[in-house]
């Protein structure tokens, strides 16, 4: 009955685990407090990162990537996470390598792949999604961006919001509708825009709660001209094909770090309650915090196991949208009830800013509102379930 069932990783996926979390604690936890301070993106440590290969993890190897699947890519990012690596700067480094990267790799025509993805493998150029507007989040096919062929050029007109790498981007995956007598979803087309199209420009920088290392902006589109050979697929295959694609391998991959981020807080949580004595004994020997170490270890788990098993169904090409929403609807509340204890386990130096449980416990926010909230993961599990 158990034939073929292996729950255990190769042990080359073990030596990326290990290599990105040396690195991560090498080059990005030094970091990590500075950076969310002053809500700054390094270009020094994205070009080290650059160095390993990091923003060319998904595309292939003729075009200067590593090549990688979901379930290896997602990996990589569980090691950064693992190592204390920042989530602002781990959270741009995946919406590179998977919103940006993969509409052109799976539906890319040859002349935009030899143009855009060696230079983005090697993260000279940074890429972003523009899908998100002021009016339209969970219900992205109410976007009201407008494109309109004229000769050899697409003109588009409209705004996009909470885009991250707005204000560093190079390159962005823009949805805009085609049809303007479409509706929802349809009708909508995917184009790759480069920074310095005419027309084209970049919001103020936002301010956020968490995740501050990653820039975060408006991008803003004023008669701005794009080549026709720009746009990405066929005209109405933007929202339906592109980026249903590219957001399959962001749920995927990008949950990977979160992953890592529990481990490394339960890591500090292990050692803090270790140091810290009360009652002149350590307060890992009291049952009250044992029993929290031992949740959170649980959590880690069940959540790993989930993750693991949709990147592994993407690989074999046999996503299941209901498995990818229950392991992003089950991390998003495993990861707070994980930062949310690690603050409790540290006490009043949880609270403390220069405490990476601080910092976690306003990172991992995120993961309830970003890449499609909670209830939106509860409505297609339930729809799912009553299909079948």
């Amino acid at each position: 009955m158990t034939e073929g069932m292996d729950f255990s990783l190769s042990d080359y996926q073990q030596d990326l685990i290990r290599n990105m979390e040396n690195f991560a604690r090498k080059e990005m936890a030094p970091l990590a407090y500075e950076l969310d301070r002053d809500s700054k993106f390094s270009m020094e440590l994205w070009g080290k990162m650059g160095e390993l290969g990091l923003p060319g993890l998904t595309i292939p190897e003729q075009y200067g990537g590593s090549g990688m699947g979901a379930l290896d890519s997602c990996l990589c990012l569980q090691g950064l996470g693992r190592g204390g690596g920042d989530t602002g700067t781990n959270l741009s480094l995946g919406a590179h390598i998977t919103i940006a990267n993969m509409p052109i790799v799976l539906f890319g025509t040859e002349a935009q792949k030899q143009k855009y993805l060696p230079r983005m493998a090697t993260g000279e150029w940074i890429g972003g999604m523009g899908l998100t507007e002021p009016g339209a989040g969970s219900d992205a096919g109410a976007l009201q961006t407008r494109a309109e062929r004229r000769g050899d050029h697409y003109v588009l007109n409209g705004t996009k919001m909470f885009i991250t790498n707005g204000p560093t981007g190079t390159v962005f995956i823009v949805m805009a509708r085609t049809d303007k007598n479409s509706k929802g979803s349809r009708g909508v087309s995917a184009f790759i825009v480069e920074k310095d199209f005419p027309g084209f420009a970049v919001g103020k920088k936002l301010e956020k709660m968490g995740n501050r290392a990653s820039p975060t902006s408006e991008l803003i589109f004023e008669d701005c001209l794009v080549p026709v050979g720009n746009i990405i697929a066929s005209e109405g295959e933007g929202f339906t094909k592109v980026g249903q694609g590219a957001l399959e391998w962001e749920r995927v991959v990008q949950m990977g770090f979160w992953l890592g981020t529990m481990e490394y807080s339960l890591e500090l949580s292990i050692e803090y309650s270790r140091q810290r004595v009360q009652f002149k004994k350590p307060i890992c020997e009291f049952q009250a915090i044992r029993h929290k170490l031992a949740m959170m270890k649980l959590d880690i788990d069940a959540t790993a196991l989930l993750v693991y098993r949709a990147a592994y169904l993407k690989d074999l090409n046999r996503w299941s949208d209901t498995e990818a929403s229950i392991a992003k609807l089950y991390l998003s509340q495993a990861i707070m009830r994980n930062v949310t204890e690690a603050v409790q386990i540290h006490g009043g130096y949880g609270l403390m800013k220069e405490y990476a449980v601080e910092r976690n416990f306003r990172d991992a926010k995120l993961t309830e509102v970003g890449g499609g909230t909670s209830e939106i993961q509860k409505d297609i599990i339930a729809r799912n379930i009553l299909k079948k």
